[in-house]
């Protein structure tokens, strides 16, 4: 590891400065070309921050190591006015100063991994971010995990307002249904905003994503989310949820005591919290969004024993799905040919 390099951000000229320093030392830690430029981004885009709002500061890059993990830590310092409301200042539309479009910070929670800000209004403003490698070795074994997905919008709708993540790595798995606040095209944009920040986020602990994307979804009408993680080759599942979204595990041999928080994330909701299980080969997992009935079992769908996920999917949304409400079904079991 390479000792810290600092750069002291006084005059325009700084910020290319900086934003060389953290691509090179991205590039020397084995990042790829685009977490280097992700990084690079981020660089400028507090660089330039530090130059519009404090009149200037300094910007340190640190190499990481922990855990077995190699990371890249960025601090910005400076000695400005602060932030009055750091969550407020995280929305992609909200800035202080004229001309500026207001997207630092909330680019900056895309873009990296884990970000921690302390400011005192008037006592100057410290950022934290990091982005941590990412190395995967590839399973030695396939997944034994089936996953069907069906959505579709409201009856005449153009714009879902719905989302839904399906992402697969080493002896992982991570799937989440979003949906955005009301209907339309601001209930898309809201849901399209959660997803991608899940999904260039996806194997960070499922508190983080939560909160991350929270910040996302500042300058949108908001969403709710449920997230379930299968490592499958611990056999553990992992959840977490704020607001409506409906999960059910069958068969029902043993309780799963998931927690769900009331609020709307991007607005008010509370901290998600986080629950882990076992998981067993025989189990199915449902999540689908409140434009699906509530009032259904698995007594309703014979057959659903011998069917793969896709088809249980597509099933429960024609059968289900109100004509009013977009609609999204995930379910998760074990493969069947």
């Amino acid at each position: 590891m390479s000792p810290p390099q600092t750069v002291d951000i006084r005059y325009e000229s700084s910020v290319g400065e900086a934003r060389r320093a953290a691509q090179t030392l991205a590039a020397a830690l084995g990042f790829v070309p685009q977490a280097c430029d992700d990084i690079a981004l981020a660089m400028t885009e507090l660089a330039t921050n530090l130059i519009k709002h404090a009149g200037g500061g300094s910007l340190t890059l640190t190499p990481l190591a922990e855990n077995g993990r190699v990371g890249l830590e960025i601090r910005s310092r400076d000695t400005g006015r602060g932030i009055a409301n750091v969550e407020l200042a995280l929305g992609d539309r909200f800035s202080t100063a004229e001309g500026s479009r207001g997207t630092g910070l909330g680019a900056i929670n895309r873009l990296m991994d884990e970000l921690d800000i302390d400011s005192q209004h008037g006592g100057g403003t410290d950022i934290v971010c990091r982005k941590w490698r990412r190395e995967y070795q590839p399973s030695v074994r396939p997944c034994p995990l089936g996953f069907g997905v069906a959505t579709r919008p409201r009856t005449f709708g153009q714009a879902n307002g719905d989302a839904f993540v399906v992402h697969q790595w080493a002896e992982s798995a991570l799937v989440g249904v979003i949906d955005g606040l009301g209907h339309g095209q601001f209930a898309h944009r809201a849901a399209q905003t959660a997803y991608q920040y899940v999904e260039t986020h996806f194997d960070l602990p499922l508190d983080q994503i939560f909160r991350g994307t929270g910040r996302a979804c500042r300058a949108t009408r908001g969403v709710v989310m449920a997230l379930a993680r299968f490592d499958w080759g611990h056999g553990r599942l992992t959840f977490a949820a704020v607001g409506n979204i409906l999960m059910r595990v069958f068969p029902r041999s043993e309780p799963f005591h998931f927690v769900v928080r009331r609020g709307v994330i991007g607005l008010n909701a509370p901290k998600a919290v986080v629950t882990e299980h076992s998981w067993c080969p025989d189990q199915v997992l449902v999540l689908h969004s409140d434009g699906i009935s509530a009032h259904w079992g698995w007594q309703d769908f014979p057959g659903w024993a011998n069917k793969p996920a896709e088809a249980m999917a597509r099933e429960l949304l024609q059968a289900k799905a109100k004509a009013e409400d977009d609609a999204t079904v995930i379910v998760v079991r074990n493969a069947i040919p």
